[in-house]
């Protein structure tokens, strides 16, 4: 009696579904108990562009649920009238540019709450051709709570966000005047840069500027050398002898007069910022009877940066917070007040810190597929307070501490990059732990770090050895 090939498969398939049945896989997921249902009943949707908002509002609240609106600022105060006529409490909205700022500002001034989505995250969803359906699409995406929103800090740290951010920016713009300075001094073969780590430093701006005043003599302006300068005035003497043109000068000129006006632009900024500071209060609970705070210098000691903020944001983070940032490895004045505006300082917006360094970018992200890893690598992200995080795992890994003696064993076995990484996940958690329970910075050395090293090595190999059925002896010295 022949069986023919459908039989088989029939067989052969019953077969693998009683198997299923009898040895049921523990990664295989429970079907939810309760189906899909609406989360805010009360949600619209916003699709912002450059000159037009289209909005749209659950069909039984306005018999003309999706309306178009003009950017303009009248505009604005129709559309969150009529959001409010239809009893709404919170809108959906794309980050757009920059166009979203003012509706959402002026949506949360009235009351609404306001998700800040993703574009990402609705890119690839098929079948929308028109402003009309995309926001129609966040209307009942958010309705049924399918999309999360993006985080922003309070009012405050706004202000200072924006502040930090420009000041940024004007320490970007001033950087190619500097390129242009050194260019020019090549051109008249004035080897200044050669025999000076920093043009714009102290030695170095006192010889520019003696150059634009009129000076030529190069042992005169080799006599402006700055003690601590580490050539000697015969070398400087040496690579200031050139050949001073009149067009080369002219450009040098005018490259140190844009070099000092964005200078003057920082300070001014730093200003503000100080201002801004000094008018936020503090964001922890002070008891009645605690002795004044010590006055904190400025800047870490042998600390060189340039960039520095030239008002003392150290004693104001201490006063805001009631915790000193600064002392911790690696973490400067500049780096700490550009993490705080960026993050604020309610840790509860982050349930542990695994969610705290996930949302830096901090964390690898598992690509798993059939049970296993395929991938696992941090995801590529834009951000600030991410990018102060690994500048200060690059300052912390030249330093006697645990943080440098925790990048130099991780750059032995996964290479540079990845340690860099991992140490500014680690700096993150220590700054997440230290804002979030108010605890000092607690500094190890290195010494200290690699013998609690050596305790968890032998602990594990003890363990292992005994799983394995070994007992380890200890070798005599």
């Amino acid at each position: 009696m022949s069986i023919n090939k459908e039989d088989r498969m029939s067989k052969s398939s019953k077969q693998a579904q009683a198997h299923c049945r009898q040895t049921p896989h523990k990664n295989i997921p429970t079907p939810a108990s309760k189906p899909l249902s609406i989360v805010y009943p009360h949600a619209a949707g916003l699709d912002i562009g450059k000159d037009e908002i289209f909005v749209a509002v659950p069909p039984d609240r306005d018999p003309q649920p999706v309306r178009a609106y003009p950017t303009f600022t009248p505009d604005l105060i129709a559309l969150a009238d009529w959001l409010q006529a239809c009893l709404i409490g919170t809108v959906a909205m794309e980050s757009t540019g920059v166009y979203w700022i003012p509706i959402y500002e002026l949506l949360e001034a009235r009351g609404i709450k306001c998700f800040l989505v993703n574009a990402a995250h609705l890119k690839r969803v098929p079948g929308r051709k028109s402003d009309v359906q995309d926001c129609q699409w966040l209307q009942q995406c958010h309705s049924f709570g399918l999309l999360a929103g993006s985080f922003r800090p309070d009012s405050e740290m706004l202000q200072l966000r924006t502040y930090l951010r420009h000041r940024a920016e004007l320490i970007e713009r001033r950087s190619p005047h500097v390129l242009h300075m050194q260019k020019v001094l090549h051109q008249m073969n004035l080897q200044l840069d050669v025999v000076l780590s920093d043009i714009m430093g102290l030695t170095g701006q006192a010889i520019l500027r003696a150059i634009l005043a009129g000076e030529r003599d190069p042992l005169t302006l080799a006599r402006l050398r700055h003690p601590n300068c580490h050539s000697s005035e015969e070398t400087i003497a040496k690579a200031l002898t050139g050949s001073y043109r009149d067009d080369y000068l002219f450009v040098l000129k005018q490259s140190m007069m844009m070099y000092d006006f964005f200078t003057d632009m920082i300070a001014q900024c730093d200003a503000q910022v100080e201002r801004c500071f000094a008018a936020i209060k503090p964001r922890h609970e002070i008891p009645e009877q605690t002795p004044a705070p010590p006055v904190l210098e400025r800047k870490k000691r042998n600390s060189h940066s340039k960039n520095e903020p030239s008002g003392n944001t150290r004693q104001h983070i201490v006063r805001i917070t009631g915790v000193d940032f600064v002392a911790t490895i690696g973490l400067s004045n500049s780096l700490v007040q550009t993490i705080l505006s960026e993050v604020g300082t309610d840790m509860s917006k982050w349930p542990t810190v695994k969610h705290f360094c996930s949302w830096l970018g901090l964390a690898p992200r598992n690509e798993i597929s059939g049970g296993r890893i395929l991938r696992s690598r941090t995801p590529k992200v834009r951000h600030r307070a991410a990018q102060a995080f690994r500048l200060a795992a690059a300052s912390a890994s030249h330093s006697n501490s645990a943080l440098g003696a925790f990048y130099r064993r991780l750059r032995a076995r996964i290479g540079p990059a990845q340690a860099m990484v991992a140490t500014a996940h680690k700096i993150a958690r220590i700054f997440y732990y230290m804002l979030r329970d108010k605890r000092p910075y607690e500094q190890i050395s290195a010494q200290r770090y690699e013998e609690q090293f050596r305790v968890r090595e032998v602990k594990n190999l003890q363990r292992k050895a005994a799983q394995l059925g070994f007992t380890l002896t200890p070798q005599a010295a």
